[in-house]
């Protein structure tokens, strides 16, 4: 007989969240305050216009973030948006459900990597890894990963919930989808994690994303932080939405793309690179900027911490409107 091959989850020590040593505190989320005079060449007024538009026209107004943008304290610069109809979908990875989740709770988020890998209790903590029974619900009751977390956490005994993104998108009914990639995330080594709930619910979250890329045309799509999960994700579901879309006789393509992120480009970006640049394997650079607009549409990139940037584009949206 061939011997078992899975790691046996059983037998892992958990830790509660009050033994861990917290990296950031609620006290990072920043006022909404409009205070920020960050120009950047003045694209990011052009890009506060493009979505002033896209809000008159109805078109879709898209954000994929990284964990980092919500780690940076831009909460409640996004959850205005929220309110106010600038955005029709937020779009994260698995590590931002994570980082909502726990600042939520707690009010505090993150550990250290170097510190607790060492002993092998990276991740490991009890009250984070509610949200694999938060998600295991969620796939009975038919619903998205991000619907599912946003709702647990809006109904649920959250001391700071004012402050989570998924909550405020349930109680706005703003679309929030997450999209996981299995084994990245801490919540993953749990014993309580369940492979199909996740992959099920987080694959529902992709098909919404799809319908809502589907209304992109004369819309904006920005990309913040996300080397790898959003211009692989929003790549897939430009092409399912484009492949209806010629079907039906219409088109995609005029749309405004957006990338902040530290990498830097050049001046003259609108020509992806050889495979002999490095800048060729930072995807939203070919994929987000080149590839998806060079049809018809348009791209800006914006380089600039997420902490000083999105408050800035918040200014410029008010201006702009």
């Amino acid at each position: 007989m061939k011997k078992n091959r899975l790691f046996n989850r059983r037998i892992l020590k958990l830790k509660s969240l009050t033994q861990r040593e917290h990296g950031l505190k609620i006290s990072i989320i920043a006022p909404l305050e409009l205070k920020h005079n960050l120009d950047l060449n003045g694209d990011l007024k052009k890009v506060a216009q493009r979505i002033a538009k896209a809000k008159k026209k109805g078109a879709s107004i898209i954000w994929m973030i990284g964990g980092h943008v919500i780690r940076s304290g831009v909460q409640r610069y996004i959850i205005d948006l929220m309110e106010r109809g600038y955005i029709s979908c937020l779009a994260m990875n698995g590590a931002g459900i994570i980082h909502d989740y726990e600042l939520a709770l707690i009010g505090a988020t993150t550990e250290s990597v170097a510190k607790y890998i060492k002993e092998g209790q990276f991740g490991l903590w009890k009250e984070t890894g509610e949200i694999n029974n938060i998600i295991n619900r969620s796939y009975k009751q038919g619903l998205g990963l991000g619907e599912g977390v946003g709702k647990a956490i809006y109904e649920g005994n959250f001391p700071y919930k004012e402050f989570s993104l998924l909550a405020a998108g349930y109680r706005l009914k703003v679309l929030v989808t997450v999209h996981v990639g299995i084994g990245y995330d801490i919540i993953h080594e749990h014993p309580n994690c369940d492979g199909a709930a996740m992959g099920a619910t987080s694959y529902r979250d992709f098909l919404m994303f799809a319908k809502v890329i589907s209304n992109l045309e004369k819309g904006i799509i920005m990309n913040f932080g996300s080397a790898v999960m959003a211009p692989e994700v929003f790549l897939k579901a430009l092409s399912m939405a484009r492949n209806v879309a010629h079907q039906r006789r219409k088109q995609i393509k005029h749309f405004t793309s957006v990338v902040c992120d530290l990498y830097n480009l050049p001046p003259k970006f609108s020509k992806e690179p050889g495979k002999h640049n490095p800048g060729y394997y930072f995807r939203p650079w070919k994929t987000m900027l080149v590839r998806t607009v060079a049809d018809g549409g348009s791209a800006f990139y914006i380089k600039g911490c997420h902490a000083d940037v999105i408050p800035a584009l918040w200014k410029e949206i008010n201006e702009s409107s």
